[in-house]
């Protein structure tokens, strides 16, 4: 046992953590919650917390990282590499994000060269510096789609100069409110002409940044260059936290991660991750990556469980599941029954009754009666599963990166970062934590009746979700200091993903633009292997477009479920998804949305407002298919 470390001599990492009494007071939340998971942890072995302090070396950084770039075939030298193959990444690449890959596997080279190894493929290979006449100059953009900016894609030759690397200069102080120029720059997309104008300045939280094309990573540069960083002067000052910033749709309807396929939710996670290493160097944030420690899993059982274990053996029973049946049942009970109890999730359980629970559970599997799992049994049970699972809810790739979120100074740029981090989680990791902030939000709505705040919330999950180290009772005043700001930072973070959920799982603009051009650069390398598939390819299109060369603008709609199989439909300005989904719905059927499909993309579900013509004009050779 041990006691919480003094309030007072803490520092705050950021000016929202701790601004008010009623927060300091709640600081005794967290640490009760910490000495429940340090008694439960009483007579375990410690191994694995030593194991998780041992950094990675640079050659297995290095490598970890171009890996889950979706370059690991620059690296391994094979080509069998997954698809898409790298130069097809490659060529995608803004010249900031190329700059960083570059970065990356030069240093991984040079690493290779001080122990005497060859390196598999020379960075020289990959990589050119753009002469000044063709710096302006990117990849051809995708069919009736306007021009591109100048200078934003990197194209790849055989050959290279190498540059020495310039000293990147310090970010300046942010301007206050007061500086706002009178006429900021348009965020809204260049690449189609009928989409809706931009907020007003007055609108403080809408999260316009959604719908540029280009990327966080260039307005932070071009900040730091002398520029204008508009997010920064916006919400500079404004320290609303617990406001939710709102998203702004385009015309052509924003994508959340729910709405593409597996394929491109892979290459959505490659850009993300490169992208997000790019935005986090702008700002001069440098994560420090640690090798995943030693933690035992089981085969059976629901506790200590991987989730991917989990919901396959749930599929057997309930085909299509996402979220794991267990912390489904958990979750059921505290909304039926525990939003209005007051103190739900701070106050703990009997740990005797929660062990014989978890030992029922493990045991008995579905045949577990819930009947008799009282609220805060199932509270308890909830924190228990997460902290059990012996890879973290939100991976130990990035657990490190969220801590180093702390160290941006803007808000707008601290969710802009998590916005990047959610997108890289795994399908069931990001699907099982989407429903616990879902009801983690569903608590601080009944705040009224459970006592339950924003901030008392994620100062108890806070330790669940992020490794908390304790020193002891003698550690000194640093270390004291060390574990406060720990503590606010964790529940700063948490804070921000409850607050800002639904903008979070939103894939921004240009991220989608960008897989799209992987999936059409992917495509045409496919193409051009075999005259076969070429000519193929070639006769599907021109049957395709047997329709549209008839009438520019015209769809053929496939609703295989339906009576009416297809639909041929001319589209205009004002035509949305739903309006074509109407044509096709009979009494009694199920809920249908439509799909845009092939094409610069695998599948993306269409958001019913969206409208149609803009989405032709984005991807003109995708097929329209109508399914639940």
């Amino acid at each position: 046992m041990w006691s919480s470390p003094p309030t007072t001599s803490a520092t705050p990492p950021n000016p929202q953590a701790v601004t008010s009494e009623p927060r300091r007071v709640s600081m005794e939340t967290y640490w009760r919650e910490v000495r429940s998971i340090e008694e439960e942890k009483e007579g375990q072995e410690e191994e694995e917390e030593e194991e998780e302090r041992k950094s990675m070396d640079e050659v297995e950084l290095e490598e970890a990282w171009l890996t889950e770039a979706g370059l690991s075939s620059l690296v391994t030298g094979s080509d069998e590499a997954s698809p898409p193959p790298a130069e097809a990444l490659l060529s995608t690449l803004t010249r900031q994000q190329a700059a960083t890959v570059k970065k990356r596997l030069d240093n991984y080279n040079e690493t290779l060269k001080m122990r005497n190894r060859q390196p598999i493929r020379d960075v020289r290979d990959i990589f050119t510096e753009p002469d000044d006449d063709s710096a302006e100059r990117g990849p051809s953009p995708p069919s009736h789609r306007a021009e591109s900016p100048p200078s934003r894609y990197h194209t790849t030759t055989k050959t290279i100069r190498r540059n020495t690397h310039r000293v990147r200069p310090a970010l300046p102080t942010f301007p206050f409110e007061d500086q706002l120029p009178e006429h900021p720059p348009s965020p809204t997309n260049t690449r189609s002409p009928t989409h809706s104008p931009p907020p007003p300045v007055s609108q403080w939280r809408q999260a316009d940044w959604l719908l540029r094309d280009s990327p966080y990573s260039e307005g932070v540069t071009e900040h730091k260059r002398g520029g204008t960083c508009w997010d920064c002067l916006r919400f500079h000052g404004d320290d609303s936290g617990d406001l939710p910033f709102v998203p702004v749709s385009p015309s052509h309807g924003l994508a959340s991660a729910d709405d593409l396929s597996s394929c491109d939710l892979t290459r959505l996670g490659f850009i993300s991750h490169i992208e997000l290493s790019t935005f986090l160097l702008a700002l001069g944030v440098q994560p420090k990556r640690t090798r995943p420690p030693r933690r035992r899993s089981r085969d059976s059982g629901v506790f200590g469980v991987p989730l991917n274990v989990l919901l396959e053996n749930d599929r057997k029973k309930f085909p299509g599941v996402k979220v794991p049946v267990v912390f489904q049942k958990l979750l059921c009970i505290l909304e039926q029954t525990g939003l209005q109890t007051e103190g739900i999730l701070r106050v703990p359980g009997s740990a005797a009754r929660l062990k014989y629970l978890r030992r029922e559970i493990d045991r008995c599997c579905g045949r577990f009666d819930w009947s008799a799992v009282r609220q805060v049994d199932a509270a308890g049970l909830l924190k228990l599963f997460i902290r059990e699972l012996p890879t973290p809810l939100l991976t130990h790739t990035h657990l490190s990166t969220y801590r180093c979120v702390l160290g941006i100074p803007s808000v707008v740029h601290q969710v802009q970062a998590l916005q990047l981090l959610l997108l890289l989680l795994p399908e069931a990791n990001r699907d099982t934590f989407k429903a616990l902030l879902v009801f983690l939000q569903k608590v601080v709505s009944h705040q009224e009746q459970n006592r339950m705040s924003l901030w008392n919330v994620s100062m108890v999950m806070a330790p669940n979700l992020f490794t908390c180290h304790h020193h002891g009772n003698k550690c000194s005043i640093a270390k004291q200091q060390e574990e406060m700001e720990e503590a606010v930072g964790g529940a700063h973070l948490v804070r921000l993903m409850i607050t800002h959920q639904d903008l979070l799982w939103t894939i921004p603009s240009f991220l989608l633009s960008q897989v799209r051009q992987m999936n059409q650069a992917s495509n045409q390398k496919q193409l051009g292997l075999t005259k076969r598939l070429l000519l193929r390819r070639k006769n599907d299109k021109n049957e395709r477009n047997q329709i549209t060369e008839l009438c520019e603008g015209v769809i053929r709609v496939h609703a295989p479920l339906h009576t009416k199989v297809s639909m041929a439909i001319q589209l205009d300005g004002q035509t949305r998804a739903k309006d074509v989904i109407a044509r096709f719905e009979c009494d009694n059927s199920p809920v249908q949305r439509l799909y845009e499909v092939g094409g610069n993309i695998g599948e993306r579900r269409l958001h019913p407002d969206c409208l149609l013509l803009d989405v032709y004009k984005v991807n003109p050779h995708c097929d329209w298919l109508i399914k639940p």
